[in-house]
């Protein structure tokens, strides 16, 4: 029986695909292909932003103990809504941490899940992600908008929301470092 070329080919381009969902070649692929398409997060108008009521929130530490986020009242924030099993949100973090390295000591970072602390630790290092997590407490009312992961916003000193990002997007770029350079200063 001779096998013609064309079909070998088919073969080894369904093996290909099939590997996307079967491997970690699949995995590493689609966390690629979201960073691919990650876009730069919009920038509110100034005329068009609006003001969080307060900063009264209270949620969970790494450590898990409780803490509310007036401690960042008059600081520029930043906030990530994410889970460990959403590929789009293990895509877009490997940027927060590069934005979480260079701006940590000046910016508040909350990198927020409603997930239970084991699986969380366990994905943090396995993924050597140094940022701090934040445990939301569910049914705590916020200030803002919970996002759906991935979801981020990014508050000025004022309280000013002045991105809303309701998808994946690329947070280490130029674009974003200049906003927070602009907002620090």
């Amino acid at each position: 029986m001779i096998v013609k070329r064309k079909t070998v080919l088919n073969i080894l381009l369904f093996a290909f695909v099939l590997s996307f969902f079967v491997t970690p070649l699949g995995h590493f692929g689609k966390i690629s292909l979201n960073r691919l398409f990650a876009s730069t997060p919009d920038i509110i108008a100034e005329t068009s932003r609006k003001q969080i009521p307060s900063y009264n929130w209270k949620l969970k530490d790494p450590n898990w103990d409780f803490f509310n986020m007036e401690r960042s009242k008059g600081k520029v924030v930043f906030i990530n809504f994410w889970a460990s099993w959403m590929l789009p949100s293990e895509a877009e973090l490997k940027g927060i941490q590069k934005l979480y390295e260079a701006y940590g000591d000046r910016v508040d970072f909350y990198i927020i899940t409603n997930e239970e602390r084991p699986p969380v630790e366990e994905f943090m290092q396995l993924k050597k992600f140094t940022f701090p997590i934040t445990y939301m407490i569910i049914g705590e009312p916020a200030p803002f908008d919970i996002l759906e992961p991935p979801g981020s916003y990014i508050i000025d000193r004022e309280g000013y929301i002045v991105v809303r990002e309701n998808d994946i997007a690329d947070w280490d770029t130029n674009k974003v470092r200049d906003l927070l350079n602009e907002l620090l200063n």
